[in-house]
């Protein structure tokens, strides 16, 4: 059985909120993607990232192709081509299949977390200045959280070209009492895996719950950015 909750909310500080999610259990498919390039092009890019994956899922392909197709929708807009901003979009998606399998595929800092035998556990890889520099070692995770080059991702749907595209997957199989976690980075921003993991451990709120004190729980402590959040349960 899968439970599901999902919210997005334009932050206290912006009037216009560019990311966008999909949530639909029947189709087996969740991804949030935070947009980039202003006010009407991040809208933009986000939604066409959102609706190409979707078709491309309803189509029958995989998540990395569909990727592929939001990539290419995007780079094909007239907007794209009118204007001398670039607009992209970071994407974290899930994708359910056939005997419990999974499969995810990220592009840029949007997080996919999964929570599984009592610990919250990151699979995405952050696409950014700082995630290269905690690899590195130059500076840690925590002081990853307030570097000043925090909000620099080095990948993107829509900007990055497409022959320096990586798109990162990976696949499994759920279990019960999973949970799977997908965020924009104004979650993230403002709650560090601490905090998160506090309200998944919360067996007595249901999914949607869990997802509305996390995102008031990321406004309460500033709410600098956009913030989306789609939780997926199996039980």
């Amino acid at each position: 059985m899968i439970e599901f909750g999902h919210a997005t909310h334009a932050g206290l500080r912006r009037e216009h909120n560019e990311d966008t999610y999909w949530a639909d259990a029947e189709l087996g498919l969740f991804l949030v993607a935070d947009g980039m390039g202003g006010h009407e092009h991040g809208e933009l890019a986000s939604a066409i990232a959102r609706d190409a994956v979707v078709t491309a899922i309803r189509a029958g392909k995989g998540l990395n192709e569909a990727t592929l197709r939001a990539n290419d929708e995007i780079l094909a807009s007239p907007h794209e081509a009118a204007s001398t901003l670039p607009m992209g979009t970071t994407l974290a998606a899930l994708r359910l299949g056939a005997g419990y399998a999974f499969e995810i595929a990220w592009i840029g800092d949007s997080r996919i977390y999964l929570w599984s035998d009592g610990g919250l556990k990151q699979l995405s890889r952050d696409d950014s200045v700082v995630q290269a520099l905690v690899d590195q070692g130059t500076i840690t995770a925590d002081e990853a959280r307030t570097h000043p080059e925090r909000n620099r991702i080095t990948q993107a749907l829509g900007v990055t070209p497409p022959e320096a595209l990586e798109i990162r997957s990976l696949e499994g199989r759920c279990s019960p009492g999973m949970q799977f976690l997908l965020c924009s980075d104004g979650l993230t921003e403002e709650l560090d895996d601490a905090s998160i993991a506090a309200v998944l451990a919360r067996t007595d709120l249901a999914a949607q719950e869990c997802v509305d004190h996390l995102l008031l729980a990321a406004l309460d402590v500033g709410g600098r950015d956009n913030i989306t959040v789609v939780l997926v349960r199996f039980r």
